[in-house]
């Protein structure tokens, strides 16, 4: 038939692939802020099914509340809680699972329809059952956070918390390519494999954008945005002097300096990295122009991060800006994932 697609590329895919990533986009914005109002231990039970419906009456609200103030969070933080205030706290649990959930809608069901359609380009049937799986274990792994938090906690362990955060942006950059790839099909058989700046740069970069991310949610999972809020120092010094609490792992997760140092160094690194590349991209000659702009919108987009970050730590992370700064930390990457996948095809 005259117009019909290739079979290695399908645009009805790629679409239904990029409107699973503002559903993840969504699930990752409402989960920042989930943590953010200190909500993610307000529902004490894994229900897959159930859980989607909330408390439908009083005695339902009494029964939810009473199951929360068994918690340590309730008892050690929050005692004498209202039931309004309750229900202000588990409304935003319950949004952010019930997004988990339609994540699953959005991309299962198109799925086994698409596959019994045979609209699905075939080197990227195995990658959308890997990408189902991956959607599946994190529903487990967020549920295994919030146990970690449940009892002699008052919130949850912030190596859980970037172990959530960390499987969720896998999701979330390996659905972006995957509807590149659904989009524009293979790469041409003669296409240049030779080492180049723009091939290995922008995967490094978002590879560095990524780990900046889980640096993020340890800083989160601590609350150290509470502590050395000034800049560039930390508390005057260069290093912090409590960096080391104890051990290498217990300094690297738990210590509030630490966690913040790194985050600042490795924020320092991608911004360096991106402005390199926008740098490189504005001498050379050879970059096509649609590379060219997009290295430049990714540098923008790392700075203004960079930017809003000191913001919201010298302003001692209010809510606002430390949402729009998690919010923002996530199109950044997605960003550096389209260029990663561009950078490929220089």
């Amino acid at each position: 038939m005259a117009g019909a697609e290739p079979p290695d590329r399908s645009k009805l895919v790629a679409i239904w692939l990029f409107a699973t990533v503002a559903v993840v986009f969504g699930l990752v914005v409402v989960g920042g802020a989930t943590r953010l109002t200190g909500s993610g231990l307000s529902i004490t039970e894994w229900k897959p099914l159930m859980g989607v419906i909330p408390p439908l009456g009083d005695q339902g609200w009494a029964v939810e509340f009473q199951k929360y103030q068994a918690t340590t969070q309730y008892r050690d933080v929050n005692s004498g809680m209202t039931l309004a205030a309750f229900k202000s706290i588990y409304w935003w649990e319950w949004t952010h699972r019930l997004l988990g959930r339609l994540v699953g809608v959005v991309f299962a069901g198109p799925l086994l329809a698409f596959l019994a359609l045979r609209r699905i380009p075939s080197r990227l049937v195995v990658r959308c059952f890997i990408l189902l799986g991956l959607g599946g274990l994190q529903g487990l792994v967020g549920w295994w956070m919030v146990e970690s938090g449940l009892e002699g906690r008052v919130s949850v362990a912030p190596e859980r918390l970037a172990t959530h955060l960390g499987l969720a942006l896998i999701l979330y950059a390996a659905l972006i390519w995957t509807g590149l790839e659904a989009w524009s099909g293979p790469p041409p058989a003669a296409h240049a494999r030779r080492a180049s700046i723009w091939r290995w740069a922008p995967p490094l970069l978002a590879v560095l954008v990524y780990v900046q991310c889980l640096l993020g949610a340890l800083v989160a999972g601590n609350q150290a945005g509470l502590v050395d809020n000034d800049w560039p120092l930390m508390n005057g010094r260069v290093f912090p002097s409590d960096y080391w609490i104890g051990g290498v792992g217990q300094s690297l997760l738990h210590s509030q300096a630490a966690v913040q140092f790194n985050h600042r160094l490795m924020g320092y690194t991608v911004a360096i990295l991106a402005l390199g590349l926008a740098v490189a991209a504005w001498r050379a000659r050879e970059i096509a122009e649609h590379m060219r702009t997009l290295i430049f919108a990714v540098a923008a987009l790392v700075v203004a991060q960079a930017g809003l970050g000191i913001m919201t730590l010298m302003a001692q992370a209010p809510l606002p800006l430390s949402q729009t700064h998690q919010a923002l930390a996530t199109i950044v990457l997605g960003a550096a994932v389209v260029l990663a996948w561009r950078g490929r095809r220089a």
